[in-house]
């Protein structure tokens, strides 16, 4: 695979690769590019860019300090599994820590690509629900006021006399609306309850605090 390598060796006999190919190109070998270069030899798309136009003198030139490693070492290897699981390690800060501890370059991406081959995951800290006594009574009080409300009371909560009722989701009407004034002047198999003009910040938030207030009341035993 491209990006395997990080012996100086193995650079020295890409980069000769990379510009044997490109006087086969010069010649007559026509078919041979850059993208076909790298699968060839499995290496970077930058690698060949850089050398392939270069003299074969130029390929023994020192090349540890010209830039980032394309593998990381096992020491840093070692620093992300240590920082996966706790708090504060994001592939960012594991990207710092690396540089400073290893003075070697890495992305954020290659921290992320590790972790996810190796099962390894940054701590993610999940919030509490809110269940203090006044959350509870507030979502009870939500409750009582909205337990008898109709469809007509639903859809009052639009903010005009016309409004966006949406149709039932089919794939060939995913995008159709209906705009009425009333429940009766829509069809019963095409309702969508609590659809109004902003459903996302009415609607849709009604029917997420009713369906939390129903978890806080069994959590607490009264149901």
């Amino acid at each position: 695979m491209a990006g395997t390598y990080d012996t100086e060796q193995q650079t020295i006999i890409d980069r000769i690769k990379c510009i044997a190919f490109r006087e086969a190109r010069d010649a007559c070998a026509t078919f041979i590019n850059r993208k076909w270069i790298t699968n060839k030899i499995h290496c970077t798309i930058r690698l060949v860019i850089e050398w392939w136009e270069n003299s074969y003198d130029q390929c023994f030139t020192h090349y540890s300090n010209t830039g980032s490693k394309l593998k990381l070492s096992k020491a840093s290897h070692d620093i992300i599994r240590k920082a996966s699981g706790r708090q504060g390690k994001s592939c960012s800060v594991v990207v710092k820590e690396i540089a400073e501890k290893q003075k070697e370059t890495a992305v954020r991406r290659t921290i992320n690509n590790y972790r996810h081959r190796e099962g390894l995951k940054p701590l993610r800290v999940i919030p509490k629900s809110l269940k203090s006594e006044t959350h509870i009574s507030d979502r009870l009080w939500l409750s009582g006021w909205l337990k008898n409300w109709t469809e007509e009371d639903f859809l009052h909560l639009a903010p005009s006399d016309e409004f966006y009722v949406c149709t039932a989701h089919r794939s060939y009407y995913q995008n159709d609306r209906i705009c009425a004034r009333s429940i009766e002047d829509i069809e019963e198999h095409e309702r969508y309850r609590e659809m109004v003009k902003n459903q996302i910040c009415i609607g849709l938030f009604i029917m997420f605090t009713c369906k939390t207030l129903l978890c806080v009341i069994k959590d607490k035993g009264d149901s």
